[in-house]
């Protein structure tokens, strides 16, 4: 199995339409919450419409998992936590979204919701407590932000993590998370896009402008994960033990020569000008 891992895009539709270009050769597209962008210029209510039309392609052409993250919230519920109402309703396009387990072959994945208080902080510790009992020997989270303290979570001045995801790790000792939210940590010093909390993996791509987006691919037949950037492309042995720093990508992959090929039609030259 070979998943594709993204984070943060904020509505970047650029990056959106290469997610859809690679998503068909990935047995799995996580994608680790901040969809939206709040600080857009872009109506939020129009920004839901685009996204789920987005959505709906992906999920034409592979399994797809989406956690909220805290630029997603779009309501507040009945106790006047923020919650993401549009994410919910993502689960009609065979989404697993907010709150789901997921298996696939010998995985479980657990959908972890942004938790705005402590009600939904409680419904996410009631959520991973029963996973808990039937998990496999491999369990994935998707969970928007880093654990605290890891250099997944490092801003350049402090740590930007989740204090309670470090406690939910220790206690179930998942095999890895799916997070985002730190956009510049695996691209600054004392910072990385992978870690070890434990015996639990924790990966965060990080953000950077333009197409394609910042992404992982995670390779479970080889027990590789790879980390591709602008001008850069590492990996690391996820049967080994932590080891830093990664390794560059030297023998490229099929898949990962594929993914170059995806055309940039904003690059295309106009017909008229043809010639």
């Amino acid at each position: 199995m070979r998943c594709l891992v993204v984070a943060d895009l904020h509505y970047s539709l650029p990056q959106f339409d290469w997610l859809v270009s690679a998503a068909a050769q990935f047995d799995l597209v996580i994608f680790a919450g901040d969809a939206l962008d709040i600080g857009s210029a872009v109506d939020f209510r129009a920004q839901i419409v685009v996204v789920k039309k987005y959505l709906a392609l992906l999920s034409a052409q592979t399994r797809v998992i989406l956690c909220s993250g805290n630029h997603d919230l779009d309501e507040r519920n009945a106790e006047g936590e923020k919650v993401s109402r549009w994410i919910a309703e993502v689960r009609e396009l065979g989404i697993a979204c907010d709150g789901d387990s997921l298996t696939i072959r010998d995985t479980l994945f657990t959908v972890c919701p942004w938790w705005d208080g402590p009600l939904v902080k409680q419904r996410l510790a009631d959520q991973l407590r029963e996973a808990s009992t039937h998990r496999p020997p491999r369990w994935i989270w998707a969970h928007h932000a880093p654990p605290a303290n890891s250099p997944t979570s490092w801003g350049g001045k402090r740590f930007f993590g989740d204090v309670e995801l470090v406690q939910w790790i220790m206690q179930y000792q998942p095999s890895m998370v799916i997070s985002g939210h730190v956009h510049q940590s695996p691209f600054i010093r004392d910072g990385s896009w992978f870690d070890r909390v434990g015996q639990t993996w924790v990966f965060n791509a990080g953000l950077q402008p333009g197409r394609p987006p910042t992404h992982i691919v995670l390779d479970f037949d080889a027990h590789q994960a790879f980390w591709l950037a602008a001008g850069e492309a590492q990996w690391i042995d996820l049967a080994a033990p932590l080891k830093r720093p990664a390794l560059p990508v030297e023998d490229t992959p099929d898949w990962l020569r594929s993914l170059d090929r995806i055309a940039d039609p904003s690059l295309a030259r106009p017909q008229a000008a043809a010639g």
